[in-house]
């Protein structure tokens, strides 16, 4: 072979290796260009999806504004399960591309964990003994009310043999330390000592954790377990009578349920009583262009009526429980 076919081979080969080099930077950039497409497209469909869960936010806040204005034409300021927030998940057909969910959660029917700790940092007597009780009436043993009080509280300085502060979270693996003020999400709860998945499993349904005390249990939507922490002596077959009763109509005056039967002899007093729920949970989950965006909104209703949100969370998932109430666009 001479020397110029060896250089003309050589030309070849490297052109060859350059055109390759070419084809292998094209094929790459035309990857990342569809990567960030698809990133685009996906961002995009997630904002999309959460300002749809925004407008089911809003238009749940109409829904529980204009029921407190029927309340207060009606003259009975009371929120039971039988109206129409309370009954069923909404769902509002968006177009061919997806459908918004909305279910109203009511809070006033459960305890308040902050309300073990009132606002001068002295243990509420009254929410602790109802604590105690509901514990008692789960079957909950390992887990005490002081630890919860513990967790609230500002002292570094245990309530109680039964308490926990960071000494005893310090321990953990990984350490922590108590929070030392009130709760901000029940979720907290899993961090308690003597809690255990179970435990918080069952007391998910009864508890929560809302930002002022004092509100007051609903009697017209607490559930029989929290019934029952109201006094020692009201058994679980006297919170089911109790919940018939109030199916069949809802009590309208605190006077009317103190007199039950099922309460009589008991001397249980109005004191922490309520018809009327304050604080809901506006829970939204939006299907759009095959994405699901789930938006938790807590709700404040003021005793004038005026809705305001408190606080959004959009990690919480398979909270629609209800059936269905299907709005139509005809």
């Amino acid at each position: 072979m001479s020397a110029r076919n060896s250089q003309q081979g050589v030309a070849l080969i490297m052109v060859l290796l350059a055109m390759a080099l070419v084809v292998m930077l094209a094929a790459g950039m035309v990857r990342q260009q569809s990567l960030q497409v698809f990133k685009a497209g996906h961002y995009l469909a997630q904002q999309q999806g959460y300002s749809i869960a925004l407008g089911a936010e809003a238009f749940a806040r109409q829904v529980l504004k204009r029921d407190f204005e029927e309340d207060r034409e009606s003259g009975v300021m009371a929120d039971s399960l039988d109206e129409f927030w309370a009954m069923r998940s909404a769902v509002l057909p968006l177009d061919e591309n997806g459908v918004a969910e909305v279910q109203i959660d009511g809070l006033g029917g459960r305890l308040n964990l902050n309300d073990l700790v009132s606002a001068r940092g002295e243990v509420d007597s009254l929410a602790r003994g109802r604590f105690e009780r509901l514990l008692q009436v789960l079957g909950i043993t390992g887990l005490r009310v002081d630890a919860l009080i513990d967790w609230i509280d500002e002292n570094d300085e245990p309530l109680s043999s039964y308490g926990a502060e960071d000494g005893t979270y310090l321990m953990a693996q990984p350490s922590f330390r108590a929070a030392n003020q009130p709760f901000v999400s029940v979720t907290e709860l899993r961090l308690i000592e003597g809690m255990t998945e179970v435990y918080y499993q069952q007391l998910l349904p009864h508890v929560t954790a809302l930002p002022d005390t004092g509100i007051g249990i609903n009697v017209n939507t607490a559930t029989g377990p929290v019934l029952q922490s109201l006094h020692e002596n009201l058994t679980e077959a006297a919170a089911t009578t109790i919940i018939a009763k109030r199916e069949e109509s809802r009590f309208e005056d605190i006077r009317a349920f103190l007199s039950l039967p099922e309460l009589s002899g008991t001397g249980l007093s109005a004191t922490g009583l309520t018809l009327q729920t304050r604080f809901f949970d506006v829970v939204s989950r939006i299907t759009y262009d095959d994405r699901v965006v789930n938006l938790v909104s807590r709700v404040f209703r003021s005793a004038e009526g005026e809705v305001r949100t408190v606080h959004r969370d959009s990690g919480q998932k398979n909270r629609i429980t209800r059936e269905p109430y299907i709005f139509s666009g005809e």
